[in-house]
Order: structure tokens, then sequence, then C-alpha cells
């Protein structure tokens, strides 16, 4: 893409102002995803982001440009622009390349230009035949398949030097159940830092009858019943209320604007003793892990609870500085258009020592929600509320019958503190991530656990 001399004159341009550090980030993605609606081919879309952006920093200002133009003199232009906007005092005269030694989490198989794309919907279609063959109240499904292959140079005025290749695969399921007048829908979206291995790894059929399954059984469902109850969260996608609620507090991006309930709170005790939480960037082959971040630094694994103590922040170059601690390998951006800040990697709260089935027999009446779906969070307050996918009444200590329409309404500092019962059965689940430097993919997760009063809404 661009050579190290090159990179050099570059950097060299943007600090001719006196500003103290500058970076590039060059990338070279290309993306396929094709969809397939109702067993029919509904698109096929193939495509590439291919720029470069240079951050710019004095102090506390940022200035960042970026071009889809990479010949030499285009880029010390832009690079010299961007300096005019900071001036500062220091001198860098030259500078000398190290390369960061990034051990690579996973290697692909099958890298995803070497697959037939018939060989991609004809996996689709198997899809969206299984969920058709589940019942017939399911009227309409819509499977996808999406991949990409990330190239990216990091080049900073401190010598750094890093590439990487980040392979991603990942398949979307959809069933939707009507009756005439009430639809219900089902939905799963797994994938992974992998090649299409990825693809021969999973059963599509078997997950697009789950779709199914969790439809029908939604559109035959009554209403849920609202008030202050026990809830039940299930394994995986559960964990997608501490990301919304909580993790996006613990993003240095919040804590250095002071935005976030957890600001000033290290070393407090913030979660009920029996909650871990963690931001894991170097799971092997998992959707939200990195080899390096969008920084070059290295990923890592990052205890942000532990036994309800607050640890530490994920934290960028950046806003670290603002608030004195070192980058945590979660600098993250959708591409070479945005400015990279902390972001979630693989975001869990970890297992605990309860068996799932003590923790339904132990729970005279309450919610079990099997599987979340989306909602909305205040980030400053934490305040939040989210839908409840596939939801089920417990009494005396058995799961009844499934309600529809639940929803869960509170703060994420509350439930933190409110967890009760944490079990052993951790699971994540894929997903994509939204915040000022866009869309990333993420994992969430929990073990099954039980929040000991919360708000339910629903429509009965």
């Amino acid at each position: 893409m661009i050579n190290k001399s090159v990179a050099e004159a570059v950097l060299l341009s943007a600090v001719s102002e006196g500003a103290e550090f500058a970076e590039l980030f060059v990338e070279n993605n290309v993306k396929n995803s094709i969809g397939v609606v109702n067993g029919k081919v509904e698109r096929a879309n193939s495509g590439t982001d291919y720029g470069c952006g240079i951050r710019i920093i004095n102090k506390d200002k940022v200035v960042y440009v970026y071009t889809n133009k990479l010949d030499r003199d285009n880029l010390v232009k832009l690079a010299g622009e961007g300096a005019k906007a900071i001036k500062g005092e220091n001198s860098i005269k030259n500078i000398v390349f190290s390369d960061i030694d990034a051990e690579k989490l996973y290697v692909p198989e099958i890298m995803p230009e070497s697959v037939a794309k018939s060989d991609i919907v004809n996996m689709l279609r198997a899809g969206s035949d299984a969920a058709y063959s589940y019942d017939a109240l399911i009227t309409q499904t819509n499977m996808g398949y999406l991949d990409s292959v990330q190239n990216v140079i990091i080049a900073n005025t401190e010598g750094l030097w890093a590439e990487d290749e980040r392979v991603r695969t990942r398949i979307s399921v959809s069933a939707v159940a009507s009756d005439g007048t009430e639809k219900q829908t089902g939905y799963f979206g797994p994938g992974a830092l992998k090649g299409f291995e990825f693809c021969k790894s999973i059963n599509i059929e078997d997950i697009a009858k789950e779709a199914a399954r969790s439809a029908v059984t939604m559109l035959k469902a009554e209403n849920c019943p609202s008030g202050k109850m026990p809830v039940i969260m299930d394994n995986g996608f559960g964990g997608v209320i501490f990301h919304e609620a909580c993790g996006h507090g613990l993003e240095a991006a919040a804590i250095s604007k002071k935005a976030s309930v957890f600001t000033d709170k290290i070393g407090q005790k913030i979660a009920s003793e029996k909650l871990t939480a963690i931001d894991d960037g170097t799971i092997p082959g998992s959707w939200g892990s990195i080899n390096i971040d969008d920084e070059g630094v290295k990923g890592q694994k990052n205890i942000l609870i532990e036994n309800g103590i607050l640890k530490t922040y994920m934290t960028d170059r950046y806003n670290g500085s603002l608030i004195g601690m070192k980058p945590t390998g979660s600098s993250r951006r959708e591409s070479y258009k945005f400015v990279p800040v902390s972001r979630m990697t693989n975001t869990y709260i970890a297992a605990g020592t309860d068996k799932k089935e003590d923790i339904i027999k132990d729970t005279e009446y309450g919610l079990y929600a099997k599987y979340m779906g989306g909602g909305s969070v205040n980030p400053a307050s934490g305040d939040f509320n989210f839908a409840v996918s596939e939801a089920y009444i417990i009494r005396n200590g058995k799961i009844c019958e499934p309600v529809r329409g639940a929803t869960l309404i509170g703060k994420g500092a509350e439930v933190l503190l409110n967890i009760d019962r944490i079990s052993d059965n951790l699971a994540l689940a894929e997903g994509m991530c939204g915040a000022s430097s866009g869309s990333v993919p993420v994992c969430v997760g929990q073990p099954m656990l039980r929040v000991q009063n919360i708000t339910v809404g629903g429509r009965g």
C-alpha cells in the first residue's frame, strides 16, 4: 500500500508545524456480502475500502484528515495542510521505524476469495429451507453471508510500524412467523475471526430451525406481565446489557469527558462481589478479537471488574493520556475514515460457581430471558431499555409459559450491584457495536445470571 520512505515523509509533513505526534492508518479492506430472502438471491455485493487516515496530536488537540489517493505527493500535501491546524514547539527531524511482532491469534484455513459464490448461496438456501420446514407459520426467511479481508499498515512518529491482516466471516439467520395479524422474528448472527472454514464448522440448518422455533414460540405466547421481579438472563447474548449499559461507560472516551457514572471510581466497589467482568481481545478466532488494535498496540486481556471492584478502564492513546493511563489495546475504528477511540472487543461477565438448574429452582417467581433483543441506553447515566426476544414466566422454580413483549428497564450501575447468582456456563455471542469511531465487530457474553429485582415492562 505504502512503503516506509513514503510513510516517513508523510509523518514528518504532519508534524512540520511542531505537533508532538502523528500517525498513519492505511487500509485495504475487501468485503463481500450475499443475501437470500425466501430462498432467492436478493443481493450480492462486493466492495473495497482503500485509503489512508492521518492523525495529528499536540497535547489535547487532535486533527484528522483522510484520503483514498495514496500517491506520495498527495499524502505529503494533505498531511501538511492538517499540520497547519496544530502548532507546537516540537521538532521531529527523522523517524526510524521498528516493526512490531504481533502474533496471529488465528491463521485462516480457507480464504474467502477461494470460495465459489454458488457454494455460499447453496448454504444460505439450505438454511432457508430448514426454517420453512419447521412450521407452516414461518412466512419469511432472510439468510445473509459476509466476509472481510482487511489489510492495514499503522505507522507513527515514535517509530512504530505495524502490519496486520484481519479475516472475518459471518452469517445471519432470520425467520419470521405470522398468523396473519401478528409477526414475531427469530434471529442469530454467528461470526468469527476466521476464514470460510467457520461456515463449515457450524450447521446453518440447525441455527435456522432454532430461529424458526423462537419466532413460532413467541407468536403463540401471551403478553408479558409488568412489574418489578427477579429476572434470570441466559448465557451468551444476555451479555448485551452489560456491554451497552456498563461497558461503554468503562471506555476512556467516556471517562475522559466525565460522561460516565464510573468516572473516578477505580478501586471502588461498583458491582456484586460475585461479578468479574473482562474485555479480552486475545481469544483465538473470536469475532471481536484483534491481533493488534488500530493504533498498533497488541490485543490484551483486561480485567475491568474483579469481584465487584473496578480495576481499570479501556483506553486508547489520546483519551488515555487525558486521564493518565496507558493504552490497553482497545483503540478501534470502522475504517480509515474514522478517528480511533477506546472500544470493546470480546466483553463478558466471567463464569461463576452456581449451576443454572439451581438458579432456576431457587426462583419462586420471575422472568426467564432466554434471548435478548435490541435496546437503547443513555451512556452518561446508564439508563437502559432492552427488549427480550424470547421470555418465559418462572413459577415455583420451574420455567413455565412463554410470554412476549417483555422489556427490561433499569440503570447499569444498579443492575451490577443487584446480581446475586452467576452460573458456570459462560458463552459468547457476536454482534456489531456502533460508536463515534464507526461500527466494529464485538462479542458480548455471560453465564446465566439472576438479577434480584428489576423493572419488567410488558403488554399485560
